[in-house]
């Protein structure tokens, strides 16, 4: 069974879930989601002898929301990913993040892969740092519209979501899904209308998708009772982070890596993503496989496609686990 307590970790308070026993699997979830949405990997991974724990990061859910926008930078999430390890008595772990889940994955990797015996990515590949800072690269190409640029003004999609947490996560979970009308193409995530927000082209879908319940979606909306800007204060960061991490700007991810995405999800779909996901095995010498691509699947990965998910993480963290050496090179 899934238990939950408090953790204290790198100057705050994280709420996390676990199970299990065995080496330490820590997941990562993204925005808006929280722990609950690792709920079909618990049991799995536990199964397959591993501890399994997903914390609500910072700003989301029970764990403390940070007042200070520059609480929220990727060394920070990294700081908490860390410091979660060591205050659950391990000095090492498996690091599984998904959507802004995953780029703290990679980083903590990349960071500090003294800490991190596996990481895999879902949705968002790895780090590969730009020329530019990415906030201002967007404001440019599309003049303001894009929702990383909506989401960095202070208390608009803030107000946006919090009018009414539950429809608004009912449409973008139903809308970035793989049965979302436009799933699969990146323009899906512009802001169209700088007036009526970023909802405003999603939907109000007739029912669910067959992978989300009402009870899901209940215990999601209930996770948002102290508001979004916590979660949206990531967002603020992306140019802050760009450059904190100059230091590590060509450096590469390496500690064994798995990546799994779905063919209908607007992440990969983003300019110049695709090319990048190809060059992946050429660009990451310890990527243990090629990409994993999940047809039909759409943002929600571990969601959408929990069993093959499953299967290809419990492949993944048992290889690591039981070869000749944890946290040796494999080959691609």
């Amino acid at each position: 069974m899934v238990e939950h307590r408090m953790v204290d970790v790198n100057g705050i308070r994280l709420h996390i879930a676990e199970e299990g026993e065995g080496p330490l699997v820590v997941l990562l979830h993204g925005f808006p989601e929280s722990w609950h949405s690792w709920r079909h990997q618990f049991g799995p991974l536990a199964a397959a002898g591993f501890r399994v724990v997903a914390p609500d990061q910072r700003g989301y859910g029970a764990s403390d929301h940070p007042e200070d926008v520059e609480s929220y930078s990727i060394l920070h999430l990294v700081g908490d990913v860390v410091g979660l390890i060591h205050a659950l008595g391990e000095e090492q772990a498996f690091v599984v993040g998904h959507d802004w889940g995953a780029p703290v994955a990679w980083h903590t990797a990349l960071l500090r892969p003294d800490v991190v015996r596996g990481v895999a990515g879902l949705s968002v590949p790895p780090p590969f740092r730009g020329e530019r800072p990415p906030l201002e690269v967007m404001q440019e190409r599309f003049d303001g519209h894009f929702y990383w640029n909506h989401f960095n003004r202070p208390g608009v999609a803030d107000a946006e979501f919090g009018k009414d947490p539950r429809a608004a996560l009912r449409r973008l979970l139903y809308g970035a899904s793989g049965d979302g009308a436009g799933a699969g193409r990146y323009e899906q995530a512009l802001v169209t209308d700088l007036e009526k927000g970023w909802l405003a082209d999603m939907p109000e879908p007739e029912a669910l998708a067959d992978w989300l319940t009402e009870e899901d979606l209940d215990e999601l909306a209930g996770s948002y009772a102290q508001g979004f800007t916590g979660a949206l204060n990531w967002y603020r960061n992306l140019d802050r982070n760009w450059e904190l991490t100059a230091p590590w700007h060509g450096a590469v991810v390496s500690p064994p890596a798995l990546y799994v995405y779905g063919d209908r999800d607007l992440v990969p779909a983003f300019p110049g993503t695709p090319e990048l996901i190809a060059k992946l095995p050429e660009l990451m010498p310890n990527l243990v496989r090629d990409p994993i691509q999940l047809k039909g699947c759409g943002h929600w990965t571990q969601q959408e496609r929990p069993n093959e998910v499953n299967e290809a993480l419990v492949s993944f963290l048992t290889e690591l686990r039981d070869g000749p050496v944890a946290g040796t090179t494999h080959p691609a």
